[in-house]
């Protein structure tokens, strides 16, 4: 029966592999060095130091699967299993091999390549098939080799989709007067930042084109910036004086606050 005759799988294997931020800019060709369960190189995977020391199972005749018919009520039910004389191999060894124990397969060092594309985010998974554990039966597949991808933290920015956010602290008068700040960005060409006259706390610019590569597309997401009012900590009492001087200009008219609560809210929810 086909199900009798499947081919059995080597065991998958699963790496976490961590990569700078960049690397979701940019891709990368990269490697890791992995311990893999291979075809033993001293006995050639046969499992005897002699290959003339290994013959057929007679309790499967070297199928490694046993059939068995089973008969529940009016009902004939079959059931395949392992064989028990020789573990599902197929095969008894009378002179083991000492390198693998008579298994065929030792755990050996591997070094895997792979490429990374661009754009790629923590989580995601690249599958390198037949390059996980050996099979126990000379007529199986290796398994699959997965390797999770753990893209490390950029000092300022987050991360929604290919669009990178951050916060950007300016002075008052840069929000008052307006201003153009160059920061440097991962795409290798500086951000320039065009605040306008009259902004305000919390205000976002958008950058387009400038965030990460959309997987399978030349597009880019968008930089989102975020404005904050970078308030000093300390202030000098000559720099105090100076400030008090200008509190027309730039302090609150406690009078109309309510007014200027509504006046705010409105736009908030607009």
């Amino acid at each position: 029966s086909s199900r009798g005759r499947r081919r059995k799988k080597g065991d998958d294997l699963m790496y976490r592999h961590s990569v700078p931020f960049q690397v979701a800019m940019d891709g990368s060709e990269d490697e890791i060095e992995i311990e893999v369960l291979r075809k033993c190189n001293d006995c050639q995977g046969t499992g005897s130091m002699d290959p003339s020391g290994v013959r057929a199972c007679p309790n499967c005749e070297g199928r490694g699967r046993i059939e068995r018919l089973e008969r529940l009520g009016p009902f004939t039910q079959r059931s395949v299993s392992d064989c028990p004389s020789c573990n599902g191999s197929g095969k008894l060894i009378s002179d083991p091999c000492k390198s693998c124990n008579g298994r065929g397969r030792s755990n050996q060092t591997k070094r895997v390549k792979f490429t990374i594309p661009p754009g790629v985010s923590s989580g995601v998974r690249l599958r390198m098939r037949e390059y996980g554990g050996a099979p126990a039966s000379d007529d199986g597949i290796p398994g699959d080799l997965y390797i999770e991808i753990e893209i490390q933290r950029h000092p300022w920015f987050e991360r929604d989709s290919a669009d990178l956010l951050m916060g950007l602290p300016v002075g008052f008068s840069d929000l008052a007067l307006g201003t153009k700040i160059e920061i440097p960005h991962i795409d290798g060409e500086n951000l320039v930042v065009k605040i306008d006259a009259g902004s305000q706390p919390g205000d976002t610019i958008e950058i387009r084109g400038r965030g990460l590569p959309l997987q399978g597309s030349k597009r880019r997401g968008s930089v989102m910036i975020v404005l904050k009012l970078d308030m000093p900590r300390k202030l000098s009492r000559n720099e105090k004086k100076r400030i008090s001087s200008l509190s027309d200009i730039l302090g609150s008219d406690h009078d109309g606050i309510e007014e200027r609560i509504r006046d705010e809210a409105t736009k908030r929810r607009n």
